[in-house]
């Protein structure tokens, strides 16, 4: 298995991913600004089964992941320097839905997954803030994503990005720090040091998904993590 993630996450992150798979650390340079340069969910949109990349992912990825036989539609459109054409690939798909601003979405994604419902949010940097634990439970850190998946009916709950690391700015998103892999949700950071942690602990053991906190330190968002099966 290939886990994406960004380069700059805490040593001991890494070496613990490396522990579940090939880890790869995620580093661009002058394509966006640098406080996402390394976020893997600026460049890739992802369900289960299948992949779209940024027409401009550095070669050695794309060479990477035709390496390990893990397949991909390259889009036409690059991932850009700043908002919102830094967005156009943060959207997230499950086999239901399409969850994104439509305004933003890169077109190939809606091609590739035009059976989907779209869900249209506001916030172009859904993936950053949301992630799917099912196709109708959800955890966000976005108000507005939150009260919009409601009004479809679907099972969310809110979380405040308050206390989440984000080299360059306040504070990160949730999302960010999280990434999913069969019944294993991968946080990047210590549940004791996020706020609403013992929240989203029970949340989890509820849904029974086995929770692996990858360093003992507050929650930092690295642009969400990619788990590719070879």
């Amino acid at each position: 298995m290939l886990i994406f993630g960004d380069a700059r996450l805490p040593v001991a992150a890494r070496q613990k991913l490396s522990s579940f798979g090939i880890f790869v650390p995620f580093a661009t340079s002058g394509i966006t600004y640098d406080a996402i340069s390394g976020h893997p969910d600026i460049f890739f949109c992802q369900n289960n089964r299948q992949l779209v990349v940024a027409s401009n992912l550095p070669e050695h990825y794309l060479a990477l992941l035709e390496s390990h036989g893990i397949s991909f539609v390259k889009s036409s459109s690059p991932a850009g320097k700043a908002y919102p054409e830094t967005a156009v690939f943060n959207a997230v798909v499950t086999g239901k839905f399409l969850i994104h601003n439509p305004k933003y979405t890169d077109p190939v994604i809606k091609e590739v997954f035009a059976d989907r419902e779209i869900i249209q949010v506001k916030q172009g940097y859904t993936r950053c803030n949301l992630l799917a634990l099912n196709e109708n439970l959800f955890i966000t850190s976005d108000k507005g994503i939150y009260e919009t998946l409601k009004k479809h009916s679907l099972e969310v709950h809110y979380f405040s990005p308050e206390g989440i690391l984000l080299p360059g700015f306040s504070h990160g998103f949730l999302g960010g720090c999280l990434g999913i892999s069969e019944n294993r949700i991968f946080i990047t950071g210590s549940l004791s040091s996020f706020p609403e942690g013992e929240k989203l602990k029970r949340l989890l053991n509820r849904w029974r998904y086995k929770i692996v906190e990858l360093y003992d330190g507050p929650l930092f968002d690295g642009g969400s993590l990619f788990f590719f099966t070879t």
